[in-house]
């Protein structure tokens, strides 16, 4: 498995020889080895040139880049080595035809609605009275089946959202990271700033996995495909928010790893640096855990299993195998 590398500080990345070679504003210096690096996230200010790109784009690394506040910017995508011109017209095939895309944007959905219900569970057997709150996202993934319109669906995933949401407040032991209300642009409470921050990160994660798979990352089928750079990775992202995400916030929250000091606010609350890097660490660890899958027999990752969820696609688009989404069993 290549690695996720993360550049903190402002500087320079080059291309030295046949490596990658970052050198700080601060004058530290570090050689990056790409026969083990998969992608590199950029926070600090960082310069770069045509030469390093070009090593890149033969090593098949993606660049992220994130803004001042950490959140996602955009991508290098090299050119791709994988790409499938029979896929791709599969996938638009799919997003054009109104049937077909529903049925898999309505999978994501209820991927999503399961995988809310098994983070609840979970915490409701160890003490956290969740009853209410899981009853009511299984009336409304049932529910699902009545309607016939992607726009339906989005404004049933809404409900069951602001539900969810609403339970981190029996799971978190801190007051002042309650949620109250859904708030993206930008982030108006910590809570709020910790699920966006989240988020975007598994985004890129996703966008990176997406990489090594024949799909195009510009072709979705819940999210609509116009002018956005990118939409599959915010389907995949929905299926696996909450097992990835929004379990990590409780054990950041609950084992006091991330404290109210650790935020900013300037036209919106945000996680300070310290805060971003206790964050990057944590979910980073999370990406490189490993499960006992149970139809392979043997332990995999939380990377591994979201290219397997890509493969899955794939194979739907094929005609191979119909697809399922991801639903965590632990």
């Amino acid at each position: 498995m290549k690695k996720a590398i993360y550049i903190m500080s402002d500087g320079e990345l080059k291309r030295k020889q046949n490596t990658l070679y970052f050198e700080s504003s601060k004058g530290d210096k570090k050689y990056i080895p790409v026969e083990n690096t998969g992608e590199i996230h950029i926070f600090g200010e960082v310069t770069i040139n045509k030469k390093l790109l070009d090593f890149l784009s033969q090593k098949g690394i993606l660049l992220h880049f994130y803004n001042y506040y950490g959140f996602y910017e955009g991508s290098f995508y090299p050119r791709e080595h994988y790409n499938s011109g029979a896929l791709i017209l599969k996938q638009a095939e799919f997003y054009n035809d109104e049937n077909k895309r529903f049925n898999l944007a309505k999978k994501f959905v209820k991927g999503a609605f399961l995988n809310m219900i098994r983070v609840m569970e979970y915490y409701n057997v160890r003490g956290y009275d969740l009853k209410e709150e899981i009853e009511k996202i299984k009336e409304l993934n049932s529910s699902i089946e009545n309607f016939s319109t992607i726009d339906e669906i989005m404004a049933i995933e809404g409900n069951a959202k602001d539900i969810y949401y609403r339970s981190f407040n029996k799971i978190i032991k801190n007051e002042a990271f309650y949620y109250r209300t859904r708030e993206r642009r930008p982030p108006g409470s910590k809570i709020n700033a910790l699920i966006s921050y989240g988020n975007s990160l598994l985004y890129t994660y996703i966008l990176s996995e997406i990489y090594k798979t024949h799909l195009d990352p510009r072709i979705g089928f819940l999210h609509t495909t116009n002018f956005r750079r990118f939409s599959l990775n915010l389907d995949i992202s929905e299926i696996f928010k909450p097992i990835i995400v929004d379990r990590l916030i409780f054990k950041l929250l609950n084992k006091e790893m991330i404290k109210e000091r650790h935020f900013i606010e300037e036209m919106g609350v945000y996680l300070n640096d310290k805060g971003r890097r206790i964050f990057i660490e944590e979910i980073d660890n999370k990406m490189k855990t490993t499960i006992k899958h149970r139809k392979l027999g043997r332990h995999v990752s939380y990377r591994t299993l979201i290219r397997m969820e890509l493969y899955k696609i794939e194979k739907h688009l094929l005609g191979d195998e119909e697809y399922e989404p991801f639903v965590m069993w632990w």
